[in-house]
């Protein structure tokens, strides 16, 4: 429905904000397919992880491809099954990506990806060496087309004639949370988690 439509660059950096992990629409040798990834965000430009869209620009190098990141937040219990719904923000962007290159630029990207994820990671772990960013896909896409939809709310038929029939009604919220870090099993005893770890635990997905 268009009134729960954005073109706000606020709202779109906030649905990109609140997450990690996007779907990515390509056409690989001639047939669609979507695949799930992860993104991060810098400035202007949104990189996504993958080879499947690096071979689907070798083929066509003009061709569009359309990512969505999208949360879902509730389940609309209504009266009826024809007013069932869901309470989601999404966010879809179109464009035509390029290949990431540049080492220096490819760093900044696999940056905002770790970084999207587990703030101060990146600058905990060991990064990637010369050999690890050659076999690494990385594509890069603007954000001048991008729209952002929002649903939220109750059911709609609490005015209907439905209402009289006596049913609940209402939203069953949907919460992602972090849980309690899980070491490696073969950690040595004694390495514990650093503190921007351990302070994801608990806390809701895409709070800071």
């Amino acid at each position: 429905m268009r009134h729960k439509g954005s073109h706000r660059r606020e709202d779109l950096d906030a649905v990109l904000a609140a997450g990690f992990l996007c779907h990515l629409g390509v056409v690989v040798d001639g047939a669609p397919m979507v695949v799930p990834t992860v993104y991060g965000l810098e400035g202007d430009t949104l990189y996504v992880h993958g080879s499947v869209a690096s071979r689907s620009l070798v083929q066509a190098p003009d061709g569009v491809v359309c990512v969505t990141v999208t949360h879902v937040d509730g389940l609309v219990l209504a009266r009826s099954v024809f007013e069932h719904g869901v309470n989601y923000r999404c966010a879809m962007v179109y464009g035509v990506p390029r290949v990431v290159t540049d080492p220096d630029e490819k760093l900044r990207g696999l940056r905002a990806l770790t970084e999207q994820s587990t703030p101060g990671q990146w600058e905990y772990a060991r990064q990637p060496s010369r050999k690890e960013l050659a076999a690494t896909s990385l594509v890069a896409l603007d954000l001048t087309e991008a729209s952002v939809k929002v649903a939220d709310g109750p059911p709609d038929d609490g005015d209907s004639p439905d209402a009289e029939l006596g049913l609940w009604a209402g939203v069953l919220p949907v919460v992602t949370r972090f849980g309690a870090p899980v070491p490696d099993p073969v950690l040595p005893v004694g390495i514990e988690p650093p503190s921007h770890v351990e302070g994801r635990a608990g806390r809701l997905l895409g709070e800071a």
